[in-house]
């Protein structure tokens, strides 16, 4: 039986320089959103099969990786359904709320959340999509005001540029606005949710494709161009308030558009220059456990998406038995990494400094220990210090320490003064 030297596919593994790189990014992330008041709280890779199953994940629970029961309890399990028992949780969200019912009245009010972890998805691999990747979430629960999604919303932007990657486009909407429009032109609303996963491919497939795909689903063809009328053109130059006006004014209640306009003035007020706030008609999000407001986020200068979230106030009472409203943004993180891979970002610069003493092979050992007491008193002084054996292509060597972040190297002869 031959050794695979490669790791199992989608699932990636980190090189000392991505690990610095990660490490970097996520000491960012911690840090901003600390100053925010969230704080850090850590779940169980495994989760319950009941729980991941309880149709609150959408379609990654067609994604999970089962574990089987063991023992004598898998030897009992008479059918295919009745072999597992947990399973690698596919989100933070579902974890998350499990945990808040669990720990509930030991925990502030508000609870201002902060995860970070690996999860899991049996997905197809491909560029930019794996089966194992990290998640970073913020969630604000127990706050029902618009306050939760304005500090969603700001301290996610302001960690984005904190970490160098320029302004971002926050793009905000309402589940009730989708639900609004979708019963204003008379679709039933047991074909709600295929009706916003269409238009959630509208990026992709424009409107003409939005309006073949819902046609195909059988809907009449007059409410299908009601329907489209509300994204023929640009919606960054209005308002939400301003979109539901005329021939619109009664679509929406006047209570959940001015939420959301509330919810995107101050937002964009307090973020200045760092972000855009928009209204977007179009933006879903594919989580059908979304309730009110829901958001999406991209960097101004890649017009890629790195990060959404909305509220969803009915899912924590699903396991606590009780109604606690709550809100969250989930961050991608693995395409924060990879813009930073490629913009060559520098790791920690100018904020430590890390020196490099590499020994030659003729250095005697009491070199050797002079050399490690004179590390160790920088160290103790806060210096990052390497010490190693130098090799025949010190220049190679040095190339490579560079990389990660050496600035000053001590060659150490027998005869060298330290």
């Amino acid at each position: 039986m031959s050794f695979v030297k490669t790791p199992v596919r989608g699932m990636p593994e980190q090189t000392p320089r991505d690990m610095e790189l990660r490490e970097y990014a996520l000491g960012k992330i911690k840090s901003t959103y600390k100053k925010y008041g969230f704080t850090q709280i850590e779940t169980p890779a495994v989760e319950h099969i009941e729980n991941l199953t309880s149709k609150q994940g959408g379609e990654n629970e067609q994604l999970i990786f089962k574990i089987l029961k063991r023992g004598e309890k898998l030897q009992k399990s008479e059918n295919f359904d009745d072999l597992c028992d947990c399973g690698l949780r596919y989100d933070l969200t579902v974890p998350l709320a499990r945990f808040y019912a669990n720990n509930s009245n030991d925990l502030p009010n508000p609870f201002k959340s902060l995860q970070m972890g690996p999860v899991w998805r049996a997905d197809s691999p491909q560029k930019g999509r794996y089966r194992q990747f990290t998640q970073c979430d913020i969630d604000i629960l127990g706050d029902a005001t618009n306050l939760a999604e304005m500090e969603l919303i700001t301290a996610t932007a302001n960690m984005l540029y904190e970490l160098g990657l320029g302004g971002s486009k926050v793009r905000v909407n309402d589940r009730r606005i989708l639900k609004a429009m979708a019963s204003f032109c008379g679709f039933p609303e047991e074909k709600h949710s295929v009706i916003f996963i269409i238009l959630d491919k509208y990026d992709k497939i424009g409107l003409e494709g939005v309006k073949k795909s819902l046609l195909e689903l059988g809907l009449e063809e007059s409410g299908v161009e009601s329907y489209c009328k509300f994204f023929n053109g640009s919606t960054d130059l209005f308002s939400c308030r301003d979109y539901f006006r005329d021939e619109w004014a009664n679509v929406v209640p006047e209570n959940v558009i001015s939420n959301l306009e509330d919810i995107i003035a101050t937002s964009r007020d307090i973020l200045s220059g760092k972000g855009q706030v928009v209204f977007d008609p179009t933006l879903v999000r594919g989580m059908s456990y979304y309730t009110g407001p829901i958001f999406e986020i991209e960097l101004s200068s890649y017009k890629l998406s790195v990060a959404g979230g909305g509220r969803y106030d009915e899912m924590i009472g699903k396991y606590s038995g009780g109604s606690t409203p709550a809100c969250g943004f989930s961050i991608g993180f693995e395409r924060i990494i990879d813009i930073m891979k490629n913009n060559e970002t520098p790791i920690g610069a100018g904020d430590e400094e890390k020196i490099a003493y590499l020994i030659t092979r003729e250095a005697p050992l009491e070199k050797k220990r002079e050399v490690l007491q004179k590390a160790a008193a920088l160290r103790e002084a806060g210096v990052c210090v390497l010490v190693s054996m130098r090799n025949k292509n010190f220049y190679a060597q040095k190339d490579k320490l560079r990389l990660y972040g050496y600035t000053k190297f001590v060659d150490v002869y027998p005869d060298t003064r330290l």
